[in-house]
């Protein structure tokens, strides 16, 4: 599933400290071209909404 990659890289960007994840839909679209700017920040918000479930955020 497509979902797990996309989770999976902004997990290790997370792991990484080197930004804030606020702003990671744009590290999605250069990672993922096949992302558009809206499907990027779709996938971070339900990456966003899965931690905060899980109290990892």
């Amino acid at each position: 599933m497509k979902q797990d990659t996309y989770y999976a890289y902004l997990d290790g960007l997370r792991d990484s400290g080197l930004i804030n994840m606020f702003g990671a839909a744009k590290y999605l679209e250069r990672e993922f071209p096949e992302l558009g700017h809206r499907e990027a920040v779709s996938v971070l918000h339900g990456w966003m909404e899965s931690h905060t479930q899980g109290g990892v955020c």
